[in-house]
């Protein structure tokens, strides 16, 4: 018996360390973050971010003592190094939109702490200075989404007093603004967008409490919306059966020909990380961010390497002013 007893021991023993060695190697997910130079500004979640000539800008949001910002920074990524320029001269803000388009970048919307903004500044880098443009002609919002095609910039969605779901276009040259069609799908305000081949896609967010899981492509050349697979496990089919992508308050990015989703929340703070193919209109998980879970976060990616980064955010009650690159392709390294 005692014979007996210590086979059936040691055959659990075995099994269980060939389950944990699977589970492991389950677990183990392409994709490394690397920790760079932290931002020399305030610490602050809620900023906005563009990318100009393979540099990244941050700046405006809001620190731990609910100072509202007005500070700018540009970061080299070649050398790993952050430049003051020229203070952001409109209202201080937090929850605002940014884009870039033809070397000049773009700050409006947002949230002074009292009332909703509409107002659009240009900030050139070949002087260091901002110039006011047309206000946004929507509602005065925040948590709206931003994003530049070609070379037309569009903002959509938010929050006025309701949820939205409107789209507007500008044009740099003729600083004027174009409604075009409403956003399909739901209304919503802290959602993420990004562009691939040509395309604007719009997801992620919430809507009276619900986070929506719809995934929406936009095509300038038609001005047509067309909904593209659920972020979420709804089909019948197991290609979502993973997918715990839905949030809000999360960062979004581009490297290559992959958009990326990561931070955010939902219930808790969220870290892992997502890679969406839009040929195979599916997503993949990819290693977790490795710095501190957080929400309200910006990302910037540069182009030549193509590259991106995952800058402040909040924790908690704490602000944070660190800066992480993601880099898609290496294997995860605990030591970077």
């Amino acid at each position: 018996m005692k014979m007996i007893r210590s086979f059936l021991i040691l055959a659990l023993f075995a099994a269980t360390i060939t389950s944990c060695s699977k589970d492991e190697e389950t677990e183990t997910l392409l994709g490394n973050w690397v920790k760079l130079s932290d931002v020399p500004g305030s610490a602050r979640a809620f900023a906005v971010s563009f990318t100009i000539e393979g540099h990244g800008y941050i700046g405006g949001g809001i620190d731990a003592d609910n100072n509202i910002l007005n500070d700018f920074w540009k970061y080299d990524p070649e050398r790993n190094n952050w430049e003051q320029i020229a203070d952001f001269p409109g209202e201080p803000r937090y929850r605002a939109v940014a884009f870039a388009l033809k070397g000049k970048g773009y700050v409006g919307t947002g949230f002074n702490g009292v009332n909703r903004l509409k107002d659009l500044w240009c900030y050139d880098p070949d002087t260091d200075s901002w110039e006011q443009k047309t206000d946004f002609p929507g509602t005065a919002r925040y948590g709206a989404v931003a994003m530049s095609i070609d070379t037309t910039g569009y903002v959509g969605t938010g929050f006025d007093g309701s949820y939205l779901k409107d789209f507007w276009a500008y044009y740099p040259e003729s600083d004027t603004w174009e409604q075009k069609d409403y956003v399909s799908g739901s209304k919503r305000m802290y959602a993420v967008a990004f562009v691939l081949n040509g395309k604007g896609y719009i997801c992620t967010g919430i809507n009276s409490g619900v986070y929506e899981d719809d995934l929406l492509e936009y095509d300038p050349s038609t001005g047509l919306w067309s909904e593209k697979r659920r972020i979420a496990d709804v089909s019948d089919d197991d290609y979502d059966d993973a997918y715990t992508i839905i949030r809000s308050n999360a960062v979004a990015f581009v490297i290559g020909s992959k958009a990326y989703i990561t931070t955010g929340t939902t219930t808790s703070i969220k870290t892992d990380t997502w890679e969406y193919d839009p040929f195979t209109d599916t997503w993949e998980a990819r290693t977790s961010f490795e710095g501190t879970a957080r929400t309200d976060a910006v990302a910037f990616s540069v182009s030549t390497p193509s590259k991106a980064f995952v800058v402040t955010g909040k924790s908690g009650n704490y602000r944070l002013e660190d800066i992480w690159e993601f880099k898609p392709n290496d294997e995860y390294n605990v030591l970077d």
